[in-house]
């Protein structure tokens, strides 16, 4: 959210002596912060706005420790626009809890501004209701992350640049086309790139469509060999840090560089974060659900967590399923019992699940800035 006032970090501020213990609930957005202190019985004690920069939250913290001791924050967004702050934060010893918004109903019915999304914020804390806590973001973990993330956004860039090469081969000239007609894809690239480039042919005059059809088709060339050597080096990056920093998931069958930094990622670099396999388990969303009424006593699939996550943990299953004899064990032993297979894939992803929390706990955080 934009805002084109300038920032006063003067609060409004209804209670000078320190209260006690006090929760912080902050509004986060891309220029500025609003926070709100509430006692611990939910009383609105003050609020204010303050910049989104490492002063602002200087001054923040600052200003509510004037009214009580914090340590408790709920915050909005700690993994985009409150993300800095929360590190912050959590440097000074504050445990800082992830808020989601505000259901539609709740906003029709009280409204919306952004001081009072920030009291929500605190009373989420206060009311148990925003139990995740935040990740730190400051250790290998996130450095996986950014690397993980180039490489997707490389990869999808690079399939866009190859599915528009073979697009104006179909429309190319017939000779040009059976020039390069049944060269696998390797070749394909190879020889489209040694056509010549557009610097190279400026000539006085119109240019022909063949000729625009060449160059067009060496620059896409070259620019799917400039983003497959950015994916070759990114790819080696992550699987560097997890053979460094998690060494034990490498060991388990059926986990591999990419599947140990997709379920890493999800853990944070502050495993203690997690209270319970349990919790795990519903962060990756493998966790079942109660669908039961009645006499019917049935759990369905659980749709929500971290799909990233999920998608690593049913790339594990279904390894093992091919490769471990103690996994193919009990899914015939299921089958027989009745289950669907598609019920036995999600057993199995919630033992995964659990081998996973286990050794993810044995990490140690890092050191905080």
């Amino acid at each position: 959210m934009s805002r084109s006032h300038s920032v006063s970090p003067a609060p409004q501020t209804r209670r000078r002596r320190p209260a006690g213990e006090v929760v912080l609930g902050v509004d986060t957005h891309r220029d500025a912060h609003v926070a709100a202190v509430l006692s611990v019985t939910g009383a609105v004690l003050a609020t204010g706005e303050y910049p989104a920069t490492a002063a602002g939250y200087r001054d923040l913290l600052k200003w509510a420790r004037k009214l009580g001791t914090v340590r408790r924050a709920g915050v909005e967004g700690t993994g985009s626009f409150g993300a800095s702050l929360s590190r912050s934060l959590l440097a000074q010893g504050i445990d800082v809890f992830d808020v989601n918004r505000m259901d539609r109903a709740d906003r029709r019915q009280r409204g919306k501004s952004d001081p009072l999304d920030a009291r929500n914020a605190a009373r989420a804390v206060l009311s148990g209701r925003a139990r995740a806590r935040a990740k730190t973001g400051d250790g290998p973990v996130q450095v996986a992350r950014m690397y993980k993330l180039t490489k997707a956004s490389a990869v999808k860039a690079r399939t866009q640049a190859i599915n528009q090469l073979k697009a104006v081969l179909v429309t190319a000239d017939p000779v040009l086309r059976e020039e390069l007609a049944g060269l696998g894809n390797a070749e394909l690239f190879r020889t489209c790139a040694q056509f010549t480039d557009a610097r190279g042919r400026e000539e006085v005059g119109e240019e022909s469509v063949l000729q625009a059809t060449r160059i067009t088709l060496g620059l896409l060339a070259h620019r799917i060999g400039q983003l497959s050597e950015q994916i070759r080096d990114v790819d080696a990056r992550p699987a560097r840090l997890v053979e460094c920093h998690a060494p034990q998931l490498l060991d388990v069958v059926g986990i591999g560089p990419d599947t140990a930094v997709a379920l890493l990622i999800t853990v944070g670099d502050n495993p203690e974060r997690l209270d319970s396999e349990a919790s795990f388990a519903a962060l990756c969303g493998v966790s079942p659900v109660e669908r039961s009424s009645g006499r019917r006593q049935f759990r369905r699939l659980n749709r929500g967590g971290d799909r990233q996550a999920n998608a690593a943990l049913h790339r594990i299953v279904f390894t093992r399923l091919r490769v471990d004899p103690r996994t193919q064990e009990y899914y015939e032993r299921r089958i027989k019992e009745g289950k669907t297979r598609r019920e036995v894939v999600r057993c199995l992803k919630r033992y995964a699940a659990r081998e996973v929390f286990h050794l993810v706990r044995q990490l140690q955080s890092g050191p905080r800035s």
